[in-house]
């Protein structure tokens, strides 16, 4: 079973072949003649110059030429890289060029439909033929009566009389009152 260092590891490799990154400022590992360099492609640079001058001085002509090639071989590497960054950036601004264009062009059209759409609220209106508010019951309109379109009937309910009161009720003894406790008393 792996482990998941050697995993991860390998899924950074496979990410580093697909998208480099930034070349420019990626550091490099050269294994030189006189050993390994190691720094960005323009300090390697510098330094397999510095070492190829120092070869000439000491009259040492193919050590010297032996560097010159290293530090060329890392000034072509550079110079690509520089050369797809620019390509890279023109074809960034390109698109975002287009993209304002395209913005700029619906904005435009946005604001014509918008003044047409105001210049046809202002235009002939057509004539409107008045419609009835209320629908004749006698015509047929398809519609199908529920419950809830049905106007409520109130409940009628039959009221239970009242019970005579008691203090009238014994009150009088005679019925002069008329019969009905809820009559109102004659005014002497």
């Amino acid at each position: 079973m792996r482990s998941p260092k050697s995993r991860s590891r390998n899924n950074k490799s496979n990410r580093n072949r697909n998208n480099p990154g930034n070349i420019i400022n990626r550091v490099y590992d050269s294994s030189g003649p006189e050993g390994k360099v190691r720094g960005t492609p323009q300090q390697i640079i510098d330094k397999y110059t510095q070492l190829a001058r120092d070869a000439f001085l000491s009259n040492d002509r193919v050590a010297g030429e032996n560097f010159q090639q290293h530090a060329e071989h890392y000034t072509r590497l550079l110079s690509e890289a520089q050369r797809e960054m620019e390509a890279r950036r023109q074809q960034s601004e390109q698109q975002n060029r287009e993209r304002q264009q395209r913005e700029k062009e619906e904005r435009e059209a946005r604001a014509e439909r918008k003044s047409a759409q105001a210049a046809a609220g202002e235009g002939d209106q057509p004539d409107i033929v008045s419609q009835p508010d209320v629908v004749d019951d006698t015509a047929e309109s398809g519609l199908v009566d529920t419950p809830e379109s049905k106007p409520k009937k109130a409940p009628t309910r039959t009221r239970k009389p009242r019970k005579p009161a008691k203090s009238e009720a014994q009150g009088t003894s005679g019925g002069e009152s008329g019969g009905t406790p809820d009559a109102p008393e004659a005014a002497e």
